[in-house]
């Protein structure tokens, strides 16, 4: 069983993304009934609807659905590009069933949580709360895929004297305290850049490396990776 997460004395602030009009509107429409813990800002249905109003409301959480109405992946897409440039957003992936490779795909892409369509609205509840709070949501089937696909996966290193030396030395930094886990704002503070240019020296060492999100990022510059606790 996932630990009950207690309910926050502020309203989590939340983005819901799907293809299908009528259910984008019924879940936010149960999550605003929800009293004193969710106040949904937004509600898009394809993916640059979706990355605009991210930017525009910056909300704490974003439920995305895989498929948005400009295609059946696009809900990918708007988790790594969320990833990289709105990190303080986090991502709730609704998936049509949880089957291993959109599992699987869904965290490499930066979500936080997984959640099927099959799930009752009382379990989207508290995965929004549970991430909100800093967990990871995902069943024990959903951890074992994650696990599998980690002993099996030989993350490229990068060599100092290789694909390090493609980055300048602002980038280098930028990758290390990205590394630290810290987010785009603090990046910003401890660097005295303006996050917005935090953002372009990312975009620009995801291109000279190969990689697509941050955690990508942390698991090809680092030697060993501490993984964080999940909930069973």
């Amino acid at each position: 069983m996932r630990p009950v997460p207690k309910i926050s004395q502020t309203k989590i602030r939340v983005l819901i993304a799907d293809a299908d009009k009528m259910s984008g509107e019924l879940l936010a429409s149960a999550l605003r009934r929800c009293r004193n813990c969710f106040d949904v800002v937004a509600v898009a249905r394809n993916s640059p609807e979706a990355i605009h109003k991210i930017e525009t409301h910056r909300p704490n959480i974003a439920v995305v659905s895989a498929q948005l109405q400009d295609g059946p992946q696009t809900g990918f897409d708007v988790l790594e590009k969320m990833n990289g440039a709105h990190p303080e957003t986090m991502a709730i992936m609704l998936l049509p069933s949880t089957e291993r490779v959109p599992v699987i795909d869904a965290f490499r892409s930066g979500a936080r949580g997984v959640i099927s369509r099959d799930n009752s609205f009382k379990d989207l509840s508290r995965c929004i709360r549970s991430v909100h709070a800093g967990n990871i949501w995902a069943t024990n089937e959903e951890l074992e895929f994650i696990l599998e696909a980690l002993t099996n996966w030989k993350p490229l290193k990068l060599k100092r004297n290789n694909q390090l030396g493609l980055l300048t030395r602002r980038e280098q930094e930028v990758v290390r305290l990205v590394a630290e886990g810290m987010k785009n704002r603090e990046i910003a503070k401890s660097l005295r850049i303006t996050e917005h240019t935090v953002s372009n020296y990312l975009y620009r060492i995801f291109e000279k490396l190969g990689v697509s999100t941050r955690v990508e990022l942390v698991f090809h510059n680092l030697d060993q990776v501490a993984l964080p606790t999940l909930d069973k």
